[in-house]
Parts: structure tokens; sequence; C-alpha cells
């Protein structure tokens, strides 16, 4: 049975690809970066500066994986000049189909509600976006964000982390989780934030991500602990279990893709957090987990973990959140070890669908850290 949904969507995909509209005023949303036109961006970047205008712009090198990633790099009259504009701008968007389609399952609600709502709410190392807004329709959809290319360092795999650089990491998630632990804000200007379980079960229902998980792990067989590959038939039902335990756990904003490419050093040990399209009303645990099985090896992993969540918990206390104990915390972070790995297990083999959305060397050492945390933790064990 076909999704009204995913029907509305491919057919506005293909007006915008029969019609090709230009975009020129505020509120027009691109079907393309080659749509956007210098009125647009002189509509977004000008409108407090009388006078202004943008030129030119001219298009970086295109960057997809689950978004249609740019820099846009513009030219202004005098005024715009003497002003100081921006001379640069970085975006994300859902241009193609496939991300269209992959995002509208909340991520591009996500994260316009994160740039439009609680961004100002935060007092962390986070980008800044001038505009985030999508078409209900077509589900196109485009945040354009201060350019902070030249002022970081961007994280991949292969970036080295201690753990000064992790403590920062927990840190920023503490203040993130702790400034929205159990908020009323939930029932009112957050209202329609998703929860992670909408978030997880619509992925399940509408993009077969029991599959693209199930394959996956039997995809990194090369790279999994044998003890656990022998019980592979398990991992998905624990990952449900660990799923389900978020309609009783109590709820903060969490980031939900916290993969070490999603950071950048600002000064090192100081780190910043990007890519907010994933974000819930969720649980704090898979963001910590998360983290630290993603930026460490498995040997720091294994020497630091235990001190890192004691950390993180002080310091979630400290930001208004609860005082947790260590030992029912441990738990939590044993077990949304699953969700985690179900996130890139996804990533490796995903359905026809899906955009290609990691590098394959990204994802395979991803998987391996995270499978082999699910290893040493025993996390297909964890029950309550």
């Amino acid at each position: 049975m076909s999704d009204p949904k995913i029907e509305r969507i491919r057919a506005a995909y293909e007006r915008d690809m029969r019609e090709q509209p230009k975009a020129r005023k505020a509120g027009d949303i691109p079907i393309s970066y080659e749509a956007i036109t210098p009125e647009w961006m002189t509509a977004l970047l000008c409108k407090d500066t009388p006078g202004a205008e943008v030129t030119e712009i001219r298009l970086g090198e295109p960057d997809s994986g689950t978004s249609n990633r740019r820099r846009i790099f513009l030219s202004y009259n005098a005024a715009g000049q003497a002003a100081g504009l921006p001379k640069s701008v970085f975006c994300k968007a859902a241009h193609a189909l496939s991300n269209r389609l992959l995002l509208s399952s909340a991520a591009t609600l996500s994260e316009t509600i994160f740039f439009n709502k609680a961004r100002a709410m935060l007092d962390i190392d986070a980008p800044e976006a001038y505009l985030a807004d999508y078409d209900p329709e077509s589900w196109a959809s485009i945040v354009v964000m201060k350019d902070i290319g030249d002022e970081v360092e961007f994280c991949s795999h292969e970036t080295p982390m201690d753990q000064a650089s992790v403590r920062s990491q927990l840190d920023l998630l503490a203040r993130l989780h702790g400034k929205f632990f159990e908020s009323p804000l939930f029932d009112s200007e957050l209202s329609d934030v998703p929860t992670f379980q909408f978030r997880f079960r619509n992925l399940v229902n509408k993009h077969g991500l029991q599959k693209c998980c199930e394959d996956g792990v039997d995809a990194s067989e090369a790279i999994t602990p044998a003890r656990l590959f022998a019980r592979r038939a398990e991992i998905w039902p624990a990952t449900v279990r660990a799923v389900d335990r978020f309609d009783v756990l109590p709820v903060t904003y969490t980031h939900n893709d916290v993969h070490l490419k999603n950071w950048y050093i600002r000064d090192r040990p100081k780190m910043g957090l990007g890519d907010w399209q994933v974000v819930c009303r969720g649980h704090w645990s898979r963001d910590v987990a998360y983290t630290i099985s993603t930026a460490l090896t498995p040997e720091n992993r294994r020497a630091w973990e235990r001190d890192l969540v004691k950390f993180y918990l002080d310091r979630l206390h400290a930001e208004g959140g609860p005082k947790l104990p260590f030992d029912e915390a441990w738990l939590d972070y044993r077990e949304q070890m699953l969700t985690a790995l179900a996130w890139w297990t996804m990533t490796l083999t995903p359905s026809p669908e899906m955009p290609d959305m990691q590098p394959q060397d990204t994802t395979i050492e991803f998987i391996r850290r995270i499978i082999i945390a699910v290893d040493d933790l025993e996390s297909l064990d964890v029950a309550r």
C-alpha cells in the first residue's frame, strides 16, 4: 500500500524538475543550489542593510550524503561591501528525491525547529543559521548558516581524540541535556519536537530500517567479535527493546547523531557540534554512548569510559539535570550502544530509496568501534 505523503513528495519533485523554478524572494525554498539567485540572497542577507545587494553568487563544490551540502561565495555592491556582510555561507538542503524522502521522516522538521527555536536558548558551540525553512508539500528544505569553515577544524574518523577532548564533548552534551531536562517547553514552544522512538519507528515502517540494520550486521562480520556475530540474530530485537525504553525514560533535548564527523575543534580541546537534523526528545544515554564509542579507539574507550560517564553525570547535575546514580546510568549507557550501532549498519547497507550517506571507510570504522563496544559491554544482555 502506497504512502500518501511519499507520493506527494514524489509528485512535487517531478513538478520541480519539470518547471525548474528559481528562488527569488523571501519565502521561496530553492529546489536546487542552481535555483538560488542573487535576488534571493539579497532578501536573506541584506534585509537589515539599506541599499546593500548581492551582485553575484558562486557555488562551491557539491558534497552530498544524508543532506545536500554546499558553500556559497558572495559578492556585494558597494553598500554591502562597506557593511562587511558575509563573503560566504554554508548550506544544508534536501534537494534530491532520496534526501527529501529520508529527511521527511522528521529530520527536516527537527533541524528547522532547532535553528528557529532552540538554538538561541543554548550557550554551546554550534552553528548559527540565517535561515532554516522547508516546503511542507515537496519537503525541499534549506538551512543557510554562518560559514565557520575557516575558523575550526572539522573532525573525521581519523581525528585523534584525547580524554580532554572527549570531556569537552560531554560538557557540551551536559549543557544541552541539562537545559532541557524534563522541560515544560516540550508542552509549549518545543511541543513539535519529535521523540526518538517516533523517528526510529518511522524509519522502520517507511524506509525498511530493520532490513538495513540486519544486512549491515551481516556485512560487518570481518570487524565483529566472533562471539557477538554468533548472536547476530539477537541484535535487532535487543535494539528494539532499547528504543522501547524511551517510552518510560525521562526526556530531554538530544542530538542523536553525535558521531565524530559531526564535531569540530575550535581550540583544542574545545569542541563544537554541528548537523542538528536528528534532534529529538530523547534520553541522554544515547548521545553519551554514541559520542564515546565513535570518538575513541576501542583501547582508549575501555580505559576511560567509566570515568567519562561519571564526568558527564556530574556535569549534567551541575547544568540543571538530576543527580543520577552511576549504576543505573551505566546500564542505560550500555544498552543504548545498540541504537548507535543501528544508525551505522543502516548507513552501510541503506535501502534502495536512501541516499549514499557516508564514505565507506568512515562507515566501516565507526561500525567497528561501536560493535566492539556492544560486545565489550555485553549490551545484548542488559535487561530491566
